[in-house]
């Protein structure tokens, strides 16, 4: 089977938020991140099944937690297994925004190794997110050899 296969061609990947309170995360989303609401799609209890937002160039997908169908976001489940990478123009400006809108900060913002300034935050919802911008270019050896002193000692 051939990587170039029509038939297993991915076009795009989402990622696909389950979050408490959909429509308070939604308004966080777009204070915080700037994010444009491109629609939802809300039950008649008010509990928001699907909705699309873009950050950027990305979009990405949120509803409502679905407990009947195990369908539960970070807060049911205690934490969150992953972050989302949002590359920024000024990583300590982001944040900041960030945290006026309801987030909490995790890692403030620091020069890194690999050639960027970042830090990372928690939503109010339990998603991270790690929020940096380029402040030099590393090759991949000299981000290798930095790696690697971090464990000399």
């Amino acid at each position: 089977m051939s990587t170039t296969d029509r038939t297993y061609a991915v076009h795009e990947v989402y990622p696909y938020l389950r979050v408490r309170d959909a429509g308070r995360a939604l308004d966080f989303y777009k204070q915080a991140f700037g994010a444009e609401e491109l629609f939802r799609l809300t039950e008649p209890s008010g509990r928001i099944g699907h909705a699309e937002i873009k950050i950027g160039g990305t979009t990405l997908m949120l509803a409502d937690e679905f407990p009947e169908m195990n369908i539960v976001g970070p807060q049911t489940l205690g934490g969150t297994s992953f972050s989302i990478h949002l590359h920024v123009d000024s990583a300590d400006a982001w944040i900041e925004r960030a945290v006026a809108a309801g987030a909490t900060v995790l890692r403030p913002a620091a020069d890194a190794f690999y050639g960027e300034r970042s830090g990372s935050v928690r939503d109010p919802f339990g998603h991270e997110w790690l929020l940096g911008h380029q402040v030099e270019e590393v090759s991949t050896e000299e981000m290798q050899r930095r790696y690697t002193a971090l464990f000399a000692g």
